[in-house]
């Protein structure tokens, strides 16, 4: 336990950040199923749009340090891979 008013005002800071990152996971995970269900629909045009605003997402939580670079660029690179099965189809 927290001792020192340093470690508690941590604490509080840690609260504060888990809340504002869990709100922005939460945001790119709402994109990504809105990509998921146009892909699933099978219109290229509703997947494209709905790709564009999942990789602007996913790269903000990048900037924002919610998500890895890394990982973030491995998603939109499936997502993109996703999308060109279903134009070439």
């Amino acid at each position: 336990m927290a001792n020192n008013p340093g470690a508690k005002k941590a604490i509080r800071k840690i609260e504060r950040r888990t809340e504002v990152n869990k709100a922005r996971r939460s945001r790119v995970r709402t994109f990504l199923r809105k990509f998921e269900e146009a892909l699933a629909s099978g219109d290229a045009a509703a997947a494209k749009a709905a790709f564009i605003t999942a990789q602007s997402e996913l790269m903000r939580a990048v900037s924002k340090g919610v998500v890895h670079k890394n990982t973030g660029s491995r998603k939109v690179s499936r997502l993109n891979a996703q999308l060109k099965k279903l134009s070439a189809a």
